[in-house]
């Protein structure tokens, strides 16, 4: 059932948001619809709670086992029931206004219902926060929904790239480059972890002909549009790197025949320019 937990969720959050919404315009008494469509909303997010709850309890687990993401996991997990709670609490005060619906009380129960459900969308709000922290800070989640090893194995690979350019942009070449190298030899036949180690050979080791012969390694599907290119432009940095700009341009030029792009053929009019104006 955690498999479920990122899809009712969202719905949970949306009914809840949109239903209090339209408690709130109710209160002015126009348009007609929008109190008994706030019931069924309320009402559909009172009972879509219970199941965000229990199926983000049976996610939990995994997830909490991850080192330094269990505070993480507690704190969403008692917003969630926060919000399960409030919801609840709207639901019932909605079936109590649909039951007085043709009583003068009637109004104020749904005055109480829409205070009652602003607190709900807060705890909701908080809950999502707290979710949204441990999915992109915590990477909680992963290898859930599918069970297939893959998404595990995605999320190493996203792990070191991320890494190697963090440790790249704080000054740390050879960490970064550490990193890279792990990449490939976990994935040695991913043609993009190839173009990320000649990547890495270019601006972490500044080796632009070592750069150009792990490229040369590399085989990319003549009709393939953007590996093409990626290995182009790679290519063109590399020679440019290496002081053979000539070579750069003719690469892309090369590649420019066969797929237009709008941006490397500005890049190779600015290098074709600076040519020019070098040789006046």
């Amino acid at each position: 059932m955690g498999a479920l937990h990122p899809l009712v969720v969202h719905f949970t959050i949306a009914l809840a948001v949109i239903g209090v919404a339209f408690r709130l315009i109710s209160l002015f008494g126009r348009p007609a619809f929008v109190s008994p469509a706030a019931t069924t909303l309320l009402i559909l997010a009172a009972v879509s709670s219970i199941v965000s709850a229990q199926s983000g309890a049976a996610a939990h687990g995994p997830v909490e086992r991850v080192p330094g993401a269990r505070p993480a996991v507690v704190e969403h997990e008692e917003w969630g029931e926060r919000a399960r709670n409030m919801l609840l609490i709207v639901g019932v005060i909605e079936l109590a206004a649909l039951a007085l619906r043709r009583s003068p009380k009637a109004s104020v129960v749904r005055g109480l219902a829409a205070v009652a459900g602003l607190a709900g969308v807060f705890a909701v709000f908080q809950a999502a926060r707290h979710g949204g922290d441990l999915v992109y800070n915590y990477a909680g989640g992963v290898g859930l929904r599918t069970g297939d090893p893959k998404d595990v194995e995605r999320l190493l690979l996203a792990g070191l790239y991320h890494q190697a350019l963090a440790d790249r942009a704080a000054g740390r070449p050879q960490q970064a480059a550490e990193l890279v190298a792990t990449a490939v030899k976990r994935f040695p036949t991913d043609i993009e972890v190839n173009f990320l180690a000649a990547e890495s050979m270019l601006l972490d080791q500044k080796n632009p002909l070592g750069t150009l012969a792990t490229l040369a390694r590399v085989h990319v599907p003549t009709d393939n549009r953007i590996l093409s290119m990626r290995l182009a432009t790679l290519q063109a940095d590399a020679f440019e790197a290496a002081g053979e700009k000539d070579e750069a341009m003719q690469t892309l030029q090369r590649v420019l025949e066969r797929f237009p792009n709008p941006r490397l053929q500005q890049r190779l009019d600015a290098m074709k320019a600076g040519s020019g104006a070098a040789a006046r």
